[in-house]
């Protein structure tokens, strides 16, 4: 299931609903929307090839805008990593009509908020507002995708260093994460991380910047989805307006890069400043263009999510040998994606102990059958997931965007009906074929002492 940030816990106030609210929700959401929510959605793709989605959501007198671009840290090249994050931040920083920090300050003045935010596959740009001032941001985004002149390059520069900074030196899981993945992907640009490595980040220019915008921040490369109380008509001819006259920069090279077969296990240790342990172990698993995502996605759900998963209760609960355990899975990546559990060890505990337990407990979902009850209660709890995620206009324009770039906005309705066929001897089978040795890359992070503001007694900051 599609999750915009995937390094954050999961956060599901609906887990301690009951079976049959979770099973009424879904009832209801599949005798209202019908088709489900895509069967209302408005599109166009104007004549520079920007495509358009829209569609009416009368809940609240709300709208959201959401432009992405079918770029990110997948796309840069060795030497350049970072760069497309950096973009990001340069969007802000003005345009040929506008100061820095302008852009913002004209979406508050009107009632709205904005924000952004860069992944390995893509990059997103949105407003929530009222939904009479919906033309606003419409103009603005316009704006700055035609006219992207940022100021003060030096200084957005340094802002993403010191972020880079904090989120290794500061963040020792995050450091563990990025290592294993560079060590999971050997030829795939996945690699890297979104933020880029520092040396190349140091020595990207404002020549760079400008060049990588008109490359991929042009209306073909990208995705303008609006939802919210509005008529649709109205908007699709405003974004027409505002976007039709915008001309494409030279075209993006074509993405051919894959990942080979792993052919054994990986491992790989940091020694790193931390309060406990912790490891990662991650596995090579396809998305949703194969009909495995689906059991895999369930296997994720019995695996780790959440306390009544069977990883928590055996190593959190009953052993006690982890402080907090947990499975990540997106299978909306655009490219081959990880299957990953993660877990910070009590003092004491040794990360080759509770890695023992972990493979007990795939090696149980290899070799039995999950029950009948365990595989719905698993089913219940993803679809209730997404059915609450669509009530969000927010949530609805990404999952438009992001299956529309996937190919086709449409798979959005057939997450319910994927997840409901998926039987045990799916699970089972998946487990078989992904959850292996020589499939797996293992990262242990070894604490080498306190972290240097809990260490001077300060609070860890935080990073927007």
């Amino acid at each position: 299931m599609f999750r915009v940030m995937l390094s954050s816990p999961r956060f599901s106030p609906y887990r301690a609903v009951s079976a049959a609210v979770i099973w009424f929700l879904i009832l209801a959401w599949a005798a209202s929307a019908g088709a489900g929510i895509t069967a209302n959605v408005k599109t166009e793709t104007l004549p520079n090839g920007l495509k358009v989605l829209v569609l009416e959501n009368h809940k609240a007198p709300v709208a959201t805008l959401s432009v992405f671009y079918k770029v990110g840290s997948r796309n840069e090249q060795v030497g350049k990593t970072g760069i497309s994050h950096l973009c990001e931040h340069l969007m802000f920083r003005g345009t040929k009509t506008l100061g820095p920090e302008q852009f913002s300050k004209i979406i508050q003045e009107n009632g709205g908020t904005d924000n952004a935010f860069t992944t390995a596959d893509f990059t997103d740009y949105f407003e929530i507002i009222n939904a009479r001032n919906l033309d606003v941001p419409i103009k603005l985004e316009a704006d700055r995708m035609a006219n992207f002149d940022p100021r003060g390059f030096n200084a957005e520069k340094a802002v993403v260093m010191e972020e880079r900074r904090l989120r290794t030196e500061d963040n020792p899981e995050d450091a563990l994460h990025e290592i294993t993945k560079a060590q999971a992907y050997v030829e795939y640009p996945y690699h890297w991380p979104v933020i880029g490595w520092m040396s190349d980040i140091r020595h990207l220019t404002l020549k760079d910047a400008l060049a990588y915008h008109a490359m991929y921040y042009s209306p073909r490369n990208s995705i303008v989805v609006a939802v919210g109380d509005f008529n649709a008509a109205e908007v699709l001819k405003q974004i027409s307006e505002a976007f039709g006259s915008i001309k494409n920069g030279p075209e993006p090279p074509p993405f051919t890069q894959t990942e080979q077969e792993q052919k054994g296990e990986r491992r790989v240790m940091l020694e790193h400043a931390a309060n406990l342990p912790a490891f990662d172990i991650s596995y090579h698993v396809p998305n949703l263009r194969s009909p495995d995502a689906w059991a895999i996605e369930i296997a994720g759900e019995i695996l780790g999510d959440g306390k009544s998963s069977r990883l928590y209760r055996d190593l959190v609960i009953n052993k006690q040998m982890v402080v907090d355990v947990s499975v990540d899975y997106d299978m909306t990546s655009f490219g081959p994606p990880l299957f990953t559990v993660s877990a910070q060890m009590r003092p004491g505990i040794k990360a080759k102990d509770v890695i023992a337990e972990v493979e007990k407990q795939l090696a149980e979902l290899r070799d039995k059958p999950v029950s009948a009850e365990e595989l719905q209660k698993a089913k219940n709890l993803e679809q209730a997931e997404f059915v609450f995620g669509e009530d969000s206009i927010f949530q609805q324009a990404m999952l438009l965007g992001v299956y529309q770039m996937l190919g086709d906005y449409r798979m959005v309705d057939q997450y319910i009906p994927n997840i409901d066929k998926v039987t045990a001897a799916d699970v089972q089978r998946v487990a078989r074929r992904y959850f292996v040795k020589s499939n797996r890359t293992v990262g242990i992070l070894v604490p080498t002492g306190l972290l240097p503001h809990e260490a001077a007694g300060g609070k860890q900051g935080m990073v927007r």
